[in-house]
């Protein structure tokens, strides 16, 4: 299916097909990116429930490929990302699943570099809102909409009051926070969801914390 303008399938407001099949999975695939830190070499992409059974009509293809590559979700460039995608080194597949999950709108992205890789599942929650409920095997709750910080770190006494601490120094609020962890006293995960975008220098100060391993962030 060929698209004439960007805004046949995304746009600030939705005249494409759909909303959440379109603007939502650009979304998951953006922050996917965001998530990487970089430029993958290959993606694959987990389709389950109404994502598995249209998107190729909706487009929902053309998006999460657009997303990965880092385009925002008015890109011109969203309906071609296919091309832009081989024209970048980057390869990719679809998998059709059967799997009956929570969400019918929901994308399983596994991706790498050839050295890293990243899995991640997120589901479009209508009107181009989406959720990021796991990440390499943590569980979470990630609007994507929001700029956040995911920090990663040992399952350490003190260490959630340090990160907090920290970003109340540099008079950022937090809007909502949660942590994760597969194992007690093994690795946890902390997402936080902010009201403004963290500067460098912060973030640099909380990758240096006591038993932070690392941090990421994603801008909304």
């Amino acid at each position: 299916m060929k698209y004439r303008s960007v805004f046949d399938i995304i746009g600030p407001v939705m005249i494409g097909p759909s909303s959440s099949h379109t603007a939502g999975a650009a979304r998951i695939g953006l922050v996917a990116r965001q998530l990487f830190e970089k430029k993958p070499t290959w993606a694959a992409f987990h389709l389950y429930g109404s994502f598995a059974k249209t998107y190729q009509g909706h487009g929902t293809d053309v998006a999460l490929v657009g997303g990965i590559l880092g385009f925002e979700t008015d890109d011109q460039r969203m309906t071609e990302s296919f091309q832009h995608a081989k024209d970048n080194g980057l390869s990719f597949t679809f998998h059709e699943e059967e799997a009956q999950l929570d969400h019918p709108n929901t994308v399983r992205i596994r991706m790498g570099d050839g050295k890293d890789e990243m899995e991640l599942v997120g589901v479009s929650i209508g009107g181009g809102k989406v959720e990021v409920k796991e990440l390499n095997g943590f569980d979470l709750r990630l609007s994507g909409n929001h700029p956040a910080i995911l920090v990663v770190h040992d399952d350490r006494y003190g260490t959630i009051a340090s990160v907090a601490t920290k970003l109340a120094q540099s008079e950022i609020n937090i809007g909502h926070m949660e942590v994760s962890r597969k194992e007690q006293g093994k690795e946890a995960l902390m997402v936080i969801e902010v009201d403004q975008n963290i500067d460098i220098q912060t973030m640099k100060e909380l990758s240096k914390l006591e038993h932070v391993k690392k941090v990421t962030k994603i801008h909304e």
